[in-house]
């Protein structure tokens, strides 16, 4: 079953935006094209509004539209921010899309098409990966290359290589050192962008013509792949020279069929990461078959860790960008899928523990070598399970991370087994307070005497005891001097009547004193 509110996401706030969708909207079962008054509307239809150009045309194809049971109607700006129209939808309870203005009709009825299929093979797209996609974009790389003449790469916005065409022996050196590395190599891109390549990109301008260098790099032809105002990529032609207005233009032509093309994968790609991110969360809480999650999520079968990760900056732009990039990078190498989701604001990943690549020594060096700017990146891992027992790792990871939270643990990345003294003392702490040990014997009046004359006998007390026979180790602790403790120690038996030499008082006032520390 697939919810309006699935493909809105799936499709992105730079296409569709949600304008109203009720509670209980149909599911999405097809794409229609349909005018006021039309027939063959039907149930759970995603309706486009193609031909509704006034307000009461747009009433009236939601009005038919919710008597068919349709899923929700798609309109272009201004109507879809008309009030009238949204009253409409709301009365009509039915889901209201604003499409962005400068997407075409015909390349939304695909581009849906292709989510709502990608959305139903979900689970075969989990089997088979990207691969049918990635063979696509390279075809499409040649027939862009028969277009223009020329050997093509068609690049991401971050100039890393996803397909190119044949023919490439015949460019410059240049061109094989960034098909080998994927990527445009620094100091092209360095002379690219002295000469002002990436801001004209972001101009919108249709193609872009790139002279030869002196180094002997040969000239390009350079065409922006957008979809509804949005910079997808771009598509680089080596060319021997100036290209024909005719040729040029065709090359520009093909811009939409490949950000088409890039749109789809997107929808793949995030058809993927978000099934993997459901199947991580629900195995982490332990409500899915470990021997499901181990065949979809690729994990071997040998003890995990959950590593549970805090950026700075939290739910903000700068702290969602630092948790993506560091999901990439802590799942390069394990498994064929990233084994990581968020959840609260917080990075989750499931680790393998031992040595190699993507293991968690590994893991862990490279979450202390990670650069953050501003504020202070946690994390914390939870001790080393078998599959059917991460959930209990997942606790472990969280317990750890609040104490790294509360100032308790020092650094910024800890694993559970090496803070156990920590946890044994602050679970013992929250047991006692529970159980309201502090309120017994003598400690109240030790306390209520330090409030009312600011003096530090609790604090005395408790570094006297677990340094005994040391007073020169206690008064360290304290910054204060042996005599300062003296004197302290005298005037608080002074105070309260206590018998330190009997090992039972002693102990009972240390479980009471370590309550009030760790807690």
């Amino acid at each position: 079953m697939v919810s309006v509110r699935a493909v809105v996401n799936r499709v992105g706030p730079t296409l569709l935006h949600a304008v109203h969708l009720p509670a209980d909207c149909p599911a999405v079962t097809d794409v229609v094209i349909a005018e006021p008054g039309a027939a063959g509307l039907g149930a759970g239809d995603l309706v486009l509004a193609v031909a509704v150009a006034d307000v009461a045309g747009a009433t009236e194809l939601i009005r038919d539209s919710a008597e068919h049971d349709a899923a929700a109607v798609l309109l272009k700006p201004p109507l879809a921010g008309k009030p009238a129209i949204r009253r409409a939808a709301k009365r009509a309870d039915i889901g209201l899309i604003e499409v962005h203005a400068a997407t075409s009709w015909a390349q939304l009825v695909w581009l849906l098409r292709t989510v709502l299929d990608a959305i139903a093979d979900e689970s075969d797209t989990l089997e088979n990966g990207d691969d049918a996609g990635a063979s696509d974009l390279f075809r499409l790389a040649d027939a862009v290359a028969s277009v223009v003449d020329a050997p093509v790469t068609i690049e991401d916005t971050n100039s890393r290589v996803l397909a190119y065409s044949a023919r490439q022996d015949v460019t410059d050196p240049a061109r094989v050192a960034t098909i080998m590395g994927r990527r445009i190599p620094d100091d092209v891109l360095a002379r690219f962008r002295s000469r002002g390549v990436f801001r004209e990109l972001t101009r919108g301008r249709q193609t872009i013509f790139v002279p030869g260098q002196r180094d002997g790099t040969l000239p390009r032809l350079i065409v922006p792949i957008r979809m509804g105002g949005e910079l997808l990529g771009s598509m680089w032609a080596v060319v021997p020279g100036p290209v024909p207005d005719e040729r040029a233009a065709a090359f520009a032509d093909t811009a939409p069929v490949v950000a088409l093309h890039l749109l789809r994968r997107r929808a793949h790609a995030d058809v993927q990461r978000r099934a993997s991110a459901e199947l991580l969360r629900a195995l982490l809480r332990g409500e899915v078959s470990p021997r499901k999650a181990v065949a979809e999520l690729d994990l071997t079968d040998e003890p995990h860790r959950v590593v549970v990760v805090e950026t700075p900056g939290g739910e903000t732009l700068d702290g969602e960008g630092l948790r993506l990039a560091l999901l990439e990078r802590i799942s390069q190498g394990i498994g064929r899928r990233p084994v990581a989701t968020e959840e609260a604001g917080l990075l989750y990943a499931v680790v393998p523990d031992g040595e190699g690549p993507g293991t968690w020594p590994e893991i862990r060096s490279a979450l202390a070598e990670t650069p953050t700017g501003k504020g202070q990146l946690r994390a914390a891992a939870g001790g080393a399970r078998d599959l059917t027992d991460l959930s209990r790792s997942r606790a472990e990871a969280e317990e750890t991370l609040g104490l790294l939270r509360a100032g308790v643990l020092a650094g910024r990345v800890v694993c559970f087994d090496d803070v156990w003294t920590a946890l044994v003392l602050h679970r013992a702490a929250t047991a006692a307070n529970g159980a309201h040990v502090t309120e017994l014997g003598p400690l109240g009046t030790i306390r209520a005497y330090d409030t009312a004359n600011g003096t530090g006998y609790v604090a005395t007390l408790y570094e006297w005891l677990r340094h005994p026979g040391d007073p020169r180790t206690a008064a360290t602790a304290l910054r204060i001097h042996p005599n300062t403790l003296r004197y302290r120690m005298r005037k608080l038996l002074e105070l309260v009547p206590l018998d330190l030499d009997d090992p039972d008082v002693r102990l009972a006032l240390l479980a009471q004193l370590t309550a009030l520390h760790w807690a």
